[in-house]
């Protein structure tokens, strides 16, 4: 697949009195308003039309706090919370549902139960370390081909095309930054951060083992080497959806210390099936000394 022809596309509209920078996801049949200014409920209205144009059955949308009787107007409704991700202001996240399907999860008490139990974990006190014989390290373009060969052994569907190296040295070039494990010169384990530098924030995504690898909690130490690279270009945000079903993940970020802050009903569609995903959230500023 080249990037030319992937599945979904950014678009600015500019109507009367806004602007909206939007995200048509037919891979995930859903829109998404990544930025708005102007008049709210213009801008809103307009963004519908197009949602519908275009057969999506959910929209998603990252509120200022200002704007939420306006939007709640409009049908949506409040998911979650990302605080700090407006340059320190918090965003509130917003769905609207076209369909019954989509807005129905199928597995939500038992997500209930997944959370509680990870909730009871002890936080991590200590630097998360890797055994001998593992190297860790930041991705460069070059390593598009291995990393693409890593996403398609692990995944079956994908929210987005990273088994696509084409793709993956687009976003690295756009200043996506992946820290990767290597054992005996192959990369086995990595994840990403992708950087908004307009609000400070990161988004900590992409998160992959090599199933044999998975016993030495790789994650805990990618995610710790990009909040610490996150945290020299000035970025105190940072956040992380995870799969509701996931236990492992989910547990990762809260023992690195990132907060619950709700869950987004059938975001995307990852392995086989339209998932429910945490929200976790963390003020990179304070970070412990530990992780220093």
């Amino acid at each position: 697949m080249s990037v030319q022809n992937l599945p979904f596309f950014t678009r600015i509209e500019t109507g009367e009195c806004f602007t909206i920078e939007l995200f048509l996801d037919h891979a995930n049949l859903r829109l998404r308003i990544d930025d708005y200014q102007g008049d709210i409920n213009k801008a809103i209205a307009r963004a519908l039309v197009i949602a519908q144009e275009h057969g999506f059955t959910k929209v998603i949308l990252k509120a200022r706090q200002e704007d939420l009787s306006a939007i709640l107007a409009h049908g949506f409704m409040l998911e979650g919370k990302l605080n700090r991700y407006f340059n320190g202001n918090a965003a509130y996240c917003m769905a609207l549902y076209f369909t019954n399907e989509r807005r129905t999860s199928d597995y939500w008490m038992k997500e209930d139960k997944i959370l509680k139990e990870i909730i009871e974990i002890p936080r991590l006190i200590e630097k998360p370390q890797i055994p001998e014989n593992y190297s860790l390290r930041f991705a460069a373009v070059e390593d598009a081909h291995e990393l693409a060969n890593l996403y398609r052994t692990i995944f079956e569907t994908y929210p987005t095309p990273m088994n696509d190296e084409h793709y993956i040295k687009k976003v690295i070039e756009e200043g996506t930054i992946f820290s990767v494990i290597q054992y005996e010169g192959s990369i086995v384990s990595a994840a990403s951060a992708e950087v908004n530098e307009i609000y400070h924030n990161a988004e900590l995504t992409d998160c992959a083992t090599i199933p044999h690898h998975r016993k030495h909690g790789f994650m805990k130490v990618l995610i710790s080497a990009l909040e610490q690279e996150l945290i020299r270009r000035n970025i105190y945000c940072g956040y992380s959806l995870a799969r509701g079903l996931s236990m492992g993940m989910n547990a990762v970020f809260h023992q690195l210390g990132y907060e619950y802050g709700g869950r987004l009903t059938k975001n995307c569609n990852i392995w086989d099936k339209y998932e429910d995903m945490n929200i976790w959230v963390k003020d990179l500023s304070s970070i412990n000394g530990f992780l220093k």
